[in-house]
């Protein structure tokens, strides 16, 4: 059975790709976090991509609420 993890901050965008693709297209549409074609994917955190395509932290924990009522990430 498979277990569901909240979306933080700190979650690894690869991880959240992998675990929940259709959340994909709302970083990449509604945040315009395109990094989830970089290479970087396996390492960053959606703190991490967010902060470099300048969002501040109530912009990015608006997205990480809006992510999870979207979905969570199985495990």
């Amino acid at each position: 059975m498979k277990s569901k993890k909240k979306i933080t901050k700190n979650t690894i965008i690869g991880e959240l790709m992998e675990k929940n693709p259709k959340l994909v297209g709302v970083l990449i549409e509604k945040y315009g976090l395109h990094c989830v074609g970089c290479g970087m994917v396996t390492t960053e955190t959606l703190e991490m991509g967010a902060r470099v395509h300048g969002m501040k932290a109530k912009e990015i924990n608006q997205m990480v609420a809006e992510l999870n009522k979207l979905g969570t990430i199985g495990l």
